[in-house]
Order: structure tokens, then C-alpha cells, then sequence
């Protein structure tokens, strides 16, 4: 079972919290990054987007998220205790998307030719590091993480 490892507001209801929520540089078009880590094996780069922005934002403001890794064909899942809606769900996929799949519920992310299973509501795609998730075997812990950008001379922002 994954769970949520930040200060998520699942007992108020999700999609709740994020109407009356708004924050600051979160607006449409701002690039939002989360680094995948499967523990003792690698880390992955993925960047968010704008495709079912009420899920994405639901699991953005839930970060860091931890479960342990299911396989199902070329795709690697774990369960999301986040009740969601569908919001603009897809019956097709691509390698590097990740999707929430509101059955699970549960997380998705897509390394090969696998098709979901049911529809999915993608929330972003895999930049880097999309070779790491062939390697991956069940329960194995998966750790999603904003990304920590690096100003420079080396300070984080």
C-alpha cells in the first residue's frame, strides 16, 4: 500500500482543499518537476503537466509519496490512498507517461508498449531516467519527491 509521506489534507476531502487553495507561482504553464527514486536502484526526472491539472495538483501538494512497486506488463503502479475523480481520463498511454488511475486507487507510470488497463488520467511524463523502470521488481519501494532546483553557485531554490 503506497502512502503519503507529506502533510496531505486527505481527511478534508482533496478536491476540496485544492479549490480553496491557491499557491503562489502555481499557475497555468509553470513547469513543476518531481524526481521518481526506486530505493537502491536509481532516480528518474519527470515533469508535470497541464493535462488533468485537479489530480496533478492533488498529488503535487501530497509530495513526497511512498509506495511499493506492482508490475502489470511494461508498467510499474503502486497504491495511492487519494481518492480522486476522473477528471479527463484516457484509454491509451505511451512510455514515460504517468497517470493516476482512479480504480486503484493508484499511481501508473508507463515504460513500454503497455496500454492502461482502464482509462487514466495522465499528470506528466518521464524526462530522464525511463530505462530505470525495466529494472524495477515487485515491492520494490518507489519514492516521488519535488524536485530540488540548484541556483547557482550550488544553493537550492
Amino acid at each position: 500500500m503506497g502512502r503519503v509521506l507529506g502533510d496531505g489534507e486527505g481527511s478534508r476531502g482533496w478536491e476540496g482543499f485544492l479549490r480553496m487553495r491557491r499557491v503562489p507561482g502555481d499557475g497555468e504553464g509553470s513547469m513543476r518537476s518531481i524526481t521518481i527514486e526506486v530505493k537502491g536502484k536509481g532516480e528518474a526526472l519527470a515533469e508535470l503537466d497541464e493535462r488533468n491539472p485537479i489530480i496533478r495538483e492533488a498529488i503535487w501538494q501530497a509530495l513526497p509519496i511512498e509506495g511499493r512497486a506492482i508490475l502489470w506488463g511494461e508498467e510499474v503502479y503502486f497504491d495511492l490512498p487519494m481518492p480522486l475523480k476522473d477528471e479527463n481520463p484516457s484509454p491509451s498511454s505511451q512510455a514515460g507517461d504517468i497517470c493516476y488511475w482512479s480504480p486503484g486507487p493508484a499511481l501508473c507510470i508507463f515504460f513500454g508498449q503497455t496500454q492502461p488497463y482502464s482509462r487514466v488520467n495522465h499528470i506528466g511524463k518521464v524526462v530522464e531516467g525511463l530505462e530505470l523502470f525495466e529494472g524495477v521488481k515487485p515491492d520494490d519501494i518507489i519514492i516521488l519527491r519535488r524536485r530540488e532546483l540548484q541556483a547557482k553557485g550550488g544553493m537550492q531554490i
